[in-house]
């Protein structure tokens, strides 16, 4: 017997006021637990609070996430946050109320946060689930409010909802975001990647530079860790040669691996390979150790830059 696919919603909900905000996540929260649903509320900390004490003694039925923190990088936030928690309740339908862009988010993070939203409804097609994503249209850029519409099958005010006209295929939006990364600085500190053998080396460069920055000794570990993942994979995918860039900016320090690889897989990093198989953990770990990953490939190359806060 074949199993039948699970259906998959992705509403936005776009508010204009702290009291739509609330009224409409308890509503949908609320209809999830009605229905026996298991419900999880990844947003940022100051609005978990606002959703908690509204629902009262329902918020002990719900799983919740600051998504400022487990969602601080976006391209960890399908495998970490979602899929986690759609795999802890696999056979039962999962809600989520998810809120990845807000308007502290910077212009660096922000490609980032539109792939995401797309990639979503790649990465849950076929599953059984609903993730509203809530979108604050007063206080985000008007391009943004707008990307939601790209991004969100459906979307909802105060007052309806509506089909997205502007809803395309989440892949090509995703590679719409995939966008040419800012030159870096002149006199930037680098290292070659030149086969497995520079490895070795490359981690005395990363631990000199890591020190100079004055990363943390947790900071430090990660982007040995990091880089040696997106390193391996140079060598074992790229034709073995690349570079290692290291420069810092106001608030992080900032690593880039650059080779002649390209990644066409747009859930690559993003969704976890199977789990009996040899490859394909690289970047996901990455993502897991950032602060923020921006990438952008094509047929010539690839470019992955890493960012950790300082």
């Amino acid at each position: 017997m074949t199993q039948s696919r699970g259906h998959f919603e992705h509403p936005g909900l776009l508010y204009a006021s702290t009291a739509e905000y609330v009224a409409a996540t308890t509503e949908y929260i609320g209809a999830g637990l009605d229905a026996g649903e298991s419900v999880l509320v990844a947003v940022p900390g100051a609005r978990l609070t606002l959703i908690r004490d509204a629902l009262g003694p329902d918020a002990s039925a719900v799983r919740w996430a600051d998504m400022a923190v487990a969602g601080r990088n976006p391209g960890r936030i399908i495998p970490d946050v979602l899929l986690r928690f759609a795999g802890e309740h696999a056979g039962k339908r999962v809600r989520i109320v998810g809120e990845p862009i807000w308007p502290e988010r910077t212009a660096v993070e922000y490609p980032a946060c539109a792939q995401h939203e797309a990639l979503i409804n790649v990465a849950f097609a076929g599953r059984d689930a609903t993730i509203l994503c809530p979108y604050d249209i007063v206080g985000l850029d008007p391009g943004r409010v707008a990307d939601a519409a790209r991004t969100h099958p459906v979307l909802s005010s105060a007052a309806t909802t509506w089909t997205s006209t502007a809803y395309g295929d989440p892949v090509a939006t995703a590679a719409h975001f995939n966008q040419p990364l800012p030159p870096e600085p002149p006199g930037a500190a680098s290292a070659a990647i030149d086969g497995a053998g520079s490895l070795i080396g490359l981690r005395g460069f990363l631990t000199a530079e890591g020190r100079r920055a004055d990363l943390s000794h947790d900071q430090l570990g990660n982007l040995l860790i990091a880089v040696n993942e997106l390193a391996t994979n140079t060598c074992e995918h790229a034709a073995g040669t690349g570079r290692v860039t290291v420069w810092t900016e106001p608030g992080r320090l900032v690593c880039q691996v650059t080779d002649t690889g390209h990644i066409t897989d747009p859930l690559a990093g993003r969704v976890p390979p199977p789990t009996d198989a040899t490859g394909g953990r690289g970047l996901i770990l990455a993502h897991q150790l950032c602060d923020l990953i921006r990438i952008h490939t094509g047929p010539t190359g690839t470019t992955i830059r890493l960012h950790l806060g300082l």
